[in-house]
């Protein structure tokens, strides 16, 4: 038994072979207690900061990626006590299969573990935003979203700096170095980006607006779904998705309908020339009486203007600010009001049609 084991096939001795093969049985076997275990004794540690966190959803997010890590990991080490064969040793360009296969392994190693990190940030994240759900304030979901993008991009880098620094065994302090040289050419370069970064922190803390509200800029109108570190999301009225760079958002008017405290509207009714002054004045009177009786705030009603085809009055009024399904009942309310006043008093509208102007 002891000459089997002690028998080298491809530069290592069997029961090396042997070793590997029973300890990659067993993480396979136990893999799902170890990283449960694991898991557990993370959601300890988050406890015990006094996060109330929900133990299910916190498995759902970080146990399937530190499972991989976890046998992957046990992988590495096992493999990495064997010999490489020589038979399978060669030369690609500077470098040789054994580094290619050693930096890739160490490059997967490398990116489950901050892919682990990302998930718990994820799962912080989720955390957070169901305390913020408890405020009426919807700047700290904001902040929220922002922020764990941000933490996310930069734990990227970091990823990405050490895969340098331990795959390819560069200098990371040369490489930062030579940023910092070529960092006015970057600035350049990404111009446009790091204007958009810039503006997304302007409207976090001046906050114009917020994920949620009613707005209008430019042609656009709609309502913010998400505010990114390059973009706003808008979906519009017509429900299609516009993204709009954060630099414009900035530099353009908003007109943020959300925060309105009144809500205006307006009424344009062209009256045929044979009207009386005295119906006129009848018909604007009875008008702005039956706006009194509704649930408006504040209203004007006058004779605005003498055309040569009519004579046209305008009906302005202002109310509370309410469901756009209210919005529009209360209107049709208002226009049904209108007709019936100048039905009782047969006073016509002008043009052959006898055309309603009602402006948006």
């Amino acid at each position: 038994m002891q000459d089997f084991t002690n028998r080298i096939v491809l530069n290592n001795p069997l029961g090396d072979y042997l070793v590997v093969a029973l300890l990659l049985l067993v993480i396979f076997i136990l893999k799902k207690r170890a990283s449960k275990n694991i898991t557990r004794l993370i959601f300890f540690l988050f406890r015990k900061l006094g996060r109330k966190i929900n133990e299910t959803e916190f498995f759902e997010l970080i146990l399937a990626p530190l499972e991989n890590f976890i046998v992957f990991l046990t992988g590495y080490l096992a493999f990495s006590e064997l010999v490489f064969p020589k038979a399978f040793r060669f030369q690609v360009l500077k470098s040789t299969s054994q580094d290619l296969i050693s930096g890739l392994a160490t490059g997967v190693l490398i990116y489950l573990f901050f892919y682990t990190i990302i998930k718990v940030i994820d799962y912080m994240a989720i955390v957070l935003e169901k305390r913020a759900n408890q405020t009426k304030d919807y700047t700290d979901n904001q902040l929220i979203i922002f922020f764990r993008e941000f933490l996310k991009a930069l734990v990227i880098i970091v990823c990405i700096l050490v895969i340098i620094r331990f795959v390819f065994n560069q200098d990371i302090t040369e490489i930062l170095a030579g940023l910092s040289l070529a960092g006015a050419a970057i600035a350049l370069a990404a111009k446009e980006s790091l204007e958009n970064l810039i503006a997304s922190f302007i409207i976090f803390f001046d906050k114009p607006f917020t994920v949620g509200d009613f707005l209008k800029v430019n042609q656009v109108t709609g309502t913010v779904e998400k505010i990114g570190l390059r973009s706003t999301r808008i979906r519009t009225i017509e429900k299609t998705y516009v993204s709009i760079p954060n630099k414009q958002m900035v530099d353009s008017i908003v007109d943020n309908i959300s925060l309105r405290n009144k809500q205006r509207g307006e009424v344009l009714v062209q009256l045929e020339l044979k009207t009386t002054t005295a119906d006129m004045k009848n018909i604007i009177k009875a008008i702005s009486d039956a706006l009194a009786e509704l649930n408006i705030v504040e209203h004007t009603v006058f004779l605005s203007e003498i055309r040569s085809s009519a004579y046209l009055v305008t009906i302005e009024y202002f109310v509370q600010v309410m469901s756009i399904n209210d919005y529009n009942e209360l209107k049709q309310k208002v226009n049904i009001m209108i007709l019936e006043e100048l039905e009782n008093r047969g006073i016509g509208m002008a043009g052959k049609n006898n055309n309603l102007f009602i402006p948006l």
